[in-house]
């Protein structure tokens, strides 16, 4: 087209306003090699100044370099340029092509209703253009229709391209750390030995711990670092070390190419949901990646060993996006699942320790954001939280308290109907609101296009409206009326006096009772408060809540202490007893020690060793008896006299036993009646 009568289509008043020039190339390649079509595109300036426009009115917006056309969502230039337009700043519009404004036609014709409304030019490498006469807006719109078209098939041909070389697992991909080209374009391992072996310990420490964040903290505690390369950044391509992360193990072992598979088409871009026009990008199931070949090149693992690898992870992620709460499991904890951390806000995991035989829960948070294996964040002792839990819920299920629960569902019922009325009067003011759109827009002339277009588009909003409104007034209302007919009330209340018995059954599984806790409580949130005291908040399903207090936590070694009672009766025994016979005493008594065993003498010497009681021989010798040299001495005769005296039962004095070991202590028989014997020893008698 001909630049003849150009001059006619332009107006002083076009003259009045600014003339912009929009300049755009689709990538930043472009810009550093196709620089004759950015010249040609500066070169505008020239036409605009021919037509009128003085060199200070023209404005240059080249923001968008490097900008692809095929949506206006990150397009900041673009967007400028249409917001000067629609505010009457612009006289003309200049482009080199229809294809530097707008890929897309939806862009395209929106720039065009705008012109035409503020009565603004267009202006190509073609001609000068009118957006408000017929003949050239039909040939803008065919322009653009062309642009979009040839976008589409570019894109066509090109991805045609990429597949076919994917299927043959010839097209060149970016290699994950580990994997590099050689001079043939050949996927090989690394030759760096250390990255080599730094990825196979990532899979060997993975085996061994059997999951991701144990890798992480296997690696943290022996201060190993992974390698990576930057895919972008003044850093790019570079071989960095840095500390393992959890998505880092899950992205390799996720990997098929560590398993020698070359695959194409594992993610997707996606625009559902996202009318601005940005797409997301998402992870596409097996069956729908454009390539998998199997043994392509060499690998780290094997293909079944990958496919075990990804089992293991998804039986350890069993806690989804949905439900956020892993199902019940075996295990004494009865709150697993269900814990969150007061602290963090994260949910809490569960540990156990003391053996299989008797394991003891632990809930423990890592903290939220931790991916790094950093020390966790809390970690209480579960045996007490579980039993008061459950002693709330045996609380709950009580007949006076489900009538009670029972008596508020009426009120709340009675409180829905007010509101259930408040949002049918939204519904029908939706509704009011719809048709008047509808009745203004059957009124319109069909020959004013353009109002009829704004009428038709505030007449499909009111219509979307509508329909938001009513669905929430179905979905409030299906909520609401879950309400309980007197057959359901009375199963309720037969329930309360089957639940107890049912809960301290010897013979209910563990994992019966977690299911029971889930039907009537939604989480449950702990928090240590700064005078060592457990916070336990209760949400029930109901939106009911409970708060609980519980004492500090005993260390292990303070919950195996015996109490004081023990301690003092055991000094008392000692008194006429040994070790073996106070044993005996307790094990009678049904007396136990710290850790639930039964009593012997050594129990009783680590008792008098821990709490400082006197020996038996030290309170015999507190009490004025004597050693066997020192009687012996008193009577005049040897040791082995007073010893067979002892055994005749001829002995004229009382003796008394220390031990266990026939070892014995002498009353004093009065003064010395024989030789000096001095006792320099004072031992006592052995058997």
């Amino acid at each position: 087209m001909s630049m003849g009568g150009s001059e006619n289509k332009v107006s002083a008043q076009h003259l009045q306003r600014n003339a912009y020039l929009y300049v755009r190339q689709s990538t930043m390649r472009q810009v550093v090699e196709n620089t004759e079509s950015t010249a040609r595109q500066y070169a505008l300036r020239g036409r605009a100044v021919a037509l009128g426009w003085r060199d200070e009115q023209i404005e240059v917006i080249d923001s968008d370099l490097g900008q692809s056309a095929a949506s206006a969502a990150d397009r900041e230039g673009f967007q400028r340029l249409v917001s000067e337009v629609g505010l009457g700043r612009a006289g003309v519009v200049m482009g080199l092509e229809v294809s530097r404004l707008a890929r897309n036609s939806s862009d395209w014709h929106r720039l065009l209703e705008i012109c035409a409304l503020s009565g603004t030019l267009i202006l190509d490498d073609d001609g000068l253009y009118d957006p408000t006469d017929f003949n050239d807006r039909l040939l803008l719109g065919l322009k653009g229709t062309m642009s979009e078209a040839e976008l589409h098939m570019l894109r066509a041909r090109l991805q045609g391209g990429l597949l076919n070389k994917a299927r043959r697992g010839e097209l060149k991909l970016r290699l994950p750390v580990g994997f590099v080209y050689d001079a043939r374009d050949q996927v090989v391992l690394d030759p760096d030995q250390q990255v080599q072996e730094s990825v196979q310990l990532l899979f060997a420490t993975f085996r061994r711990v059997g999951s991701a964040h144990r890798t992480v903290r296997t690696f943290r505690q022996q201060g190993f670092l992974f390698p990576v390369r930057p895919h972008f950044g003044p850093r790019k391509g570079e071989l960095l070390w840095r500390p393992l992360t959890d998505s880092r193990v899950s992205s390799v072992l996720h990997s098929p190419r560590y398993a020698g598979a070359y695959a194409y088409g594992r993610r997707g871009q996606t625009r559902q949901g996202r009318l601005e026009g940005r797409v997301a990008t998402v992870r596409r199931p097996r069956e729908e990646w454009h390539a998998l070949l199997l043994d392509a090149h060499p690998g780290y693992v094997s293909w079944a060993q990958y496919e075990e690898n990804l089992e293991r992870l998804r039986r350890n992620n069993r806690c989804t996006a949905e439900t956020r709460r892993c199902p019940p499991r075996e295990g004494p904890a009865l709150l697993q699942g269900l814990v969150l951390c007061g602290a963090c806000g994260a949910r809490m995991s569960v540990r156990y320790q003391g053996g299989k035989k008797t394991p003891q829960p632990y809930y423990v948070c890592k903290g939220a954001g931790n991916t790094q294996s950093w020390p966790s964040c809390q970690s209480l002792p579960g045996t007490a939280i579980d039993s008061a839990i459950g002693s709330l819920l045996l609380e709950a299920m009580t007949p006076v308290a489900l009538d009670v629960a029972l008596a508020v569902q009426q009120e709340l019922e009675a409180r829905i109907d007010e509101a259930d009325q408040l949002r049918l009067k939204q519904v029908e003011r939706a509704r009011y609101e719809a048709d008047l759109a509808r009745g203004r827009f059957m009124q319109v002339d069909a020959n004013h296009r353009l109002v009829a277009d704004s009428l038709e588009a505030d007449w499909n909003q009111a219509l979307r409206e509508l329909e938001r409104v009513r669905e929430q007034y179905e979905r409030r209302r299906e909520e609401d009326r879950l309400g309980l007919d007197d057959a359901t009330k009375a199963r309720v209340r037969e329930l309360a006096a089957d639940f107890p018995r049912l809960w301290r059954h010897p013979m209910t599984p563990q994992r019966e009772r977690k299911r029971m806790a889930r039907l009537l409580i939604e989480d449950v949130t702990l928090v240590r408060d700064p005078d060592c005291q457990i916070l336990v908040h209760v949400r029930f399903r109901g939106g009911a809540s409970r708060s609980l207090t519980l004492p500090r936590p005993q260390p292990v070694w303070e919950q195996r202490r015996l109490s004081k009672e023990i301690v003092e009766e055991i000094d008392r025994l000692l008194d006429l007893h040994t070790d073996d016979e106070v044993a005996v005493i307790l094990n009678s008594r049904n007396i136990v020690s710290g850790t639930g065993k039964s009593f012997d003498a050594r129990r009783v010497r680590v008792v008098r060793h821990a709490y400082g009681l006197l020996s038996r021989q030290k309170r015999l010798r507190d009490m004025g008896l004597l050693t066997l040299n020192e009687v012996a001495a008193r009577l005049g005769v040897h040791t082995h006299t007073v010893k067979r005296r002892r055994r005749l039962g001829t002995l004229e004095i009382r003796c008394h036993r220390v031990d266990d070991n026939n070892r014995f202590m002498y009353e004093d028989p009065g003064p010395r009646s024989g030789p000096d014997q001095p006792d320099t020893t004072a031992r006592t008698e052995e058997a």
